[in-house]
């Protein structure tokens, strides 16, 4: 995806209603171009096209809403991620145990959603996985990470403070980001163009020495519950 171009989403649902449904909050809510695509014999998605070296990739994610075998489903996900290493996948499926979770984000998936998900949920699950970072619900991403399920290249230690380290400034991006925002949201939120969003948190995420946003906010969530008064931070002074 270039810059200022709409990124190019791909959606393989097994029910053409809900096909149907994706596709209309991926154009007119996530600001994306989505097209359907078919699932074929083997569980192939022709529209990907035949792999070339090099090569943009024809999407910049996939969502994939079907249902099928664990096993079945993370080899489908390990080979997209392998002969299109540009694309992002995103799965929503009905189990959100942990396991189940790690075992898709483990094949190589960056999001995961329940068949449930309300549309803002869907909205930000792909702003996220776009921006590249990973998209799962906050209680399995913790549980994935407290087991070593989802690695960070992160070296600060948990008794290390998150938000020692933060300006004002900083705290209120940190806010919003632990209120689920997406960039986009925080923009608005905050005044600021989505450009200034993203150098906050690159200096956030160096100053912690945390791998991405995810990271960054399940460690302040962590903190917050752990350390700080039920009280709201980065407020303006």
């Amino acid at each position: 995806m270039t810059q200022g171009s709409r990124a190019r989403v791909g959606v393989v649902a097994a029910d053409p209603l809900r096909s149907i449904g994706l596709l209309a909050i991926l154009e007119e809510t996530v600001g994306v171009d989505a097209v359907a695509l078919e699932m074929a014999s083997g569980h192939e998605v022709p529209g990907l096209g035949e792999p070339v070296p090099d090569a943009p990739p024809i999407y910049d994610a996939l969502l994939l809403d079907i249902r099928m075998p664990l096993d079945v489903l993370s080899d489908m996900v390990s080979r997209i991620r392998r002969e299109h290493t540009g694309v992002k996948v995103v799965v929503m499926g009905k189990q959100i145990d942990p396991e189940y979770v790690q075992a898709v984000i483990g094949a190589g998936a960056k999001g995961y959603l329940a068949e449930t998900a309300s549309e803002s949920e869907i909205r930000m699950a792909m702003d996220v996985v776009l921006d590249g970072s990973i998209w799962a619900p906050r209680k399995v991403l913790a549980r994935l990470i407290d087991a070593g399920g989802v690695a960070f290249g992160g070296s600060v230690s948990n008794s290390d403070s998150v938000v020692g380290v933060m300006t004002p400034r900083e705290l209120e991006v940190l806010q919003l980001l632990m209120d689920g925002r997406t960039n986009r949201d925080i923009a608005s939120a905050m005044g600021i163009d989505e450009v200034t969003v993203k150098a906050h948190l690159g200096r956030m995420l160096r100053k912690t020495r945390s791998s991405n946003r995810v990271e960054l906010t399940l460690r302040a969530i962590e903190e917050r519950g752990s350390r700080l008064q039920p009280t709201r931070v980065g407020s303006r002074g």
